[in-house]
């Protein structure tokens, strides 16, 4: 093929090329006379796209924006909403459901085995320290005592006698006699123990439960008599987080709410606390008492405690304020009509506000809207800032739009 064909060709597909481009890209047209490229060759590839930025120099003309009107535009100050930072406190109350015990509570069992004869006791009945509750048959223990008396008095005379002879008996007759007294003093006391323990009596004074046992009935020393709680206090166990740990203290005061009785506030004290942490639940066993005057609080009655500590402060900010990077949260402060860019950490997310620890201050204005062209020290405009600063602001915009007005009509 012959060179001046192939430069045909080459033209050819550079203008259709040309053309593509215009048409395609619409901001091919202006690049194109902003390189020294005539508007004539530029109509003649693309016609439409010459008209356009014509159509486009004269709507600058008659007032649309130009260039220079769309960069004053990018460069304006952001404008942003803004809402006070306020506080919260966390950790400064506990509630939890505990289960009630009395302070004494103790399962009477005999001391020895044997026969029931009597019990002397109902259920519900008060009883006293050391009260015969119930009876077991004492026969054979009676006449053990009555044996421990003859032998006893037989070993006594015994002694006398050869005291009496003086020196006609030996001194280890003697002694040998007044060993044998000592032996069946020794008997005697323990078949009268042996009469005691077949009296069932209350370690403790209480109420007693149903009683599960009759007369006749054959008992040994695990058989469970009856059950007898001193109901004067209620002790409440109940489980706290671990963060508690190191604020709960014996006798700190708290107040309950039996569940049985919602209306009647209690108050009361922590009895005890226990010297672990259960690794399952990752809870700490806490023991409160409560005092029980009128005995209308039962053991097994569950309860609603509630615990106050002085609790720990942290700044709160709206939900739209808290910003994600690279480096973690943060929220942007306004400070005399200029943004700054604090660092947050996360403590507690409600609906409404979150807690975070940050140098933060109450009352502190926080951006939370319009923070996408933030930047740390800008200028900002605040668009819920009081009358005379909203007015303010409306001068400088007007103002900053006058040169633009100017540039227009210097273009017409």
């Amino acid at each position: 093929m012959q060179i001046w064909k192939q430069l045909a060709l080459s033209l050819v597909l550079l203008l259709v090329g040309l053309a593509a481009w215009v048409r395609v890209v619409p901001s091919a047209g202006p690049m194109l006379v902003s390189v020294g490229v005539p508007g004539s060759v530029i109509a003649l590839v693309a016609p439409s796209a010459a008209s356009g930025d014509k159509g486009q120099g004269e709507g600058q003309g008659r007032g649309g924006q130009s260039g220079t009107q769309r960069a004053a535009a990018g460069n304006q100050t952001p404008l942003v909403v803004t809402e006070a930072a306020g506080t919260a406190l966390v950790n400064d109350r506990l509630n939890a459901i505990g289960n009630g015990e009395a302070i004494l509570s103790v399962t009477v069992t005999p001391l020895s085995t044997g026969n029931l004869t009597e019990v002397l006791v109902k259920s519900g009945e008060r009883i006293e320290q050391g009260q015969v509750i119930a009876k077991l048959d004492s026969d054979e223990q009676v006449l053990a005592v009555a044996q421990a008396k003859v032998l006893l008095d037989a070993a006594r005379d015994k002694v006398e006698r050869n005291r009496r002879l003086g020196n006609a008996v030996s001194i280890a007759t003697l002694r040998e006699a007044e060993f044998a007294e000592q032996a069946a003093e020794l008997a005697l006391k323990t078949a009268e123990l042996d009469l005691t323990r077949r009296d069932i009596v209350a370690p403790s004074k209480g109420i007693v439960g149903i009683i599960t046992v009759n007369p006749g009935d054959y008992v040994t020393t695990s058989t469970p008599i009856a059950v007898v709680d001193d109901r004067s206090q209620i002790l409440v166990d109940f489980w706290v987080p671990e963060r508690f740990a190191n604020n709960i203290k014996v006798g700190q005061e708290v107040s309950a709410v039996a569940v049985a009785q919602v209306t009647r506030q209690l108050t009361g004290a922590i009895h005890a606390i226990d010297n672990r942490i259960d690794q399952a639940s990752r809870t700490l066993r806490v023991r409160a008492r409560l005092a029980n005057p009128d005995d209308s609080l039962r053991a097994g009655m569950s309860f609603s405690v509630n615990v106050r500590f002085p609790g720990d402060s942290y700044p709160t900010v709206n939900p739209l304020a808290v910003q994600w990077s690279a480096d973690g949260s943060y929220v942007w402060r306004v400070v005399d009509s200029k943004a700054e860019r604090v660092p947050v950490t996360i403590i507690q997310r409600n609906s409404d506000k979150v807690l975070v620890d940050a140098k933060l201050e109450k009352g502190d204005m926080v951006a939370t809207e319009g923070v996408q062209r933030l930047r740390d020290g800008g200028a900002v405009k605040v668009a819920n800032a009081p009358a005379g600063a909203v007015g303010d602001a409306g001068e400088q915009k007007v103002s900053s739009a006058r040169p633009v007005a100017m540039t227009a009509e210097a273009a017409r």
